[in-house]
């Protein structure tokens, strides 16, 4: 078969699945089992394709129908124009996330200390050290989460992007911090995380790709939905220099409870951003 074909028979066979995107994802399966860029196939469809790259171009369409995400066919993801590096035990970064590094990045003008909560793939943390070393601004980041495979993710891309300068520790949220010698608290200018905020009765609803192939530890935010946020405010505030900030995605139905926990905590100038899709996600606040 050409390359043309194979295509086109990698499309069909999403579209009657109903992959609501199988023009795309059926394109980025063979861009990576053919290494051929967009403009090289356009110059290359009609040639006969090779038969060992043919079978792995099959591979992955089985895969992609039994609905693995094309993330973790390829082990890759892109975000904040970097290439992170994902499996089975991490979220796969999502576009709607880069808001929150964005608002990040905008209050840590003047400071360099940041705590990345529930890390996961490292996307936060390690985009927001790597960015402000494009600032030329050389930020302080830790990043923890409680799962030893996920933190095994975090390393690698740490390594990949970050030359390893991002500190990651294991543990349930800030009890994973190390113990100063004075027995003080590790203190950051921001805390910044993206945690489970899925109601647990939610989960077995949610997309194939979802609650199928992405770590459920990494999804669950038990009863309400809400019991992180409860948490990282209450313990962040040891953690927090006043005047600090605490930045946080949520989910699209949060932006009024998240906001009220963190008021209740005594945090200050609380401010709802919302996404691409008009949807509230990430809350921003400052502690008094």
């Amino acid at each position: 078969m050409t390359y043309r074909e194979l295509l086109k028979e990698g499309e069909r066979r999403l579209k009657e699945a109903a992959f609501s995107e199988a023009e795309l994802d059926a394109f980025l399966l063979f861009e990576e089992a053919f290494h051929m860029s967009r403009p090289v196939f356009f110059l290359r469809q009609n040639e006969v394709a090779d038969e060992r790259e043919a079978k792995c171009y099959e591979e992955m369409i089985i895969k992609r129908l039994s609905h693995i995400p094309v993330s973790q066919i390829l082990h890759k993801a892109w975000f904040m124009k970097y290439e992170f590096f994902v499996n089975e035990h991490v979220l796969s970064p999502r576009q709607d996330t880069e808001i929150l590094v964005e608002e990040a990045l905008h209050h840590l003008q003047d400071y360099d200390r940041v705590l990345d909560m529930c890390t996961g793939s490292g996307c936060i943390a390690i985009s927001l050290y790597a960015m402000g070393k494009e600032m030329k601004k050389d930020f302080f980041v830790t990043a923890c989460d409680l799962s030893e495979d996920a933190l095994m993710v975090a390393k690698k891309n740490n390594e990949d992007i970050a030359g390893g300068k991002v500190r990651l520790f294991q543990g349930d949220l800030f009890s994973a911090l190390p113990i100063k010698e004075d027995k003080k608290p590790m203190i950051f200018d921001m805390i910044v995380s993206n945690p489970p905020y899925i109601k647990s009765s939610l989960i077995a609803d949610l997309m194939p790709e979802v609650k199928d192939h992405e770590p459920l530890m990494a999804l669950d935010g038990c009863e309400d939905g809400l019991l992180f946020y409860r948490r990282i405010a209450s313990e962040g505030k040891l953690h927090l220099r006043a005047g600090g900030f605490l930045i946080v995605e949520i989910g699209y139905d949060q932006g009024i409870s998240v906001p009220e926990i963190f008021k209740a905590e005594g945090y200050e100038d609380i401010r709802v951003i919302r996404d691409f899709s008009g949807l509230d996600r990430v809350v921003c606040a400052k502690r008094g």
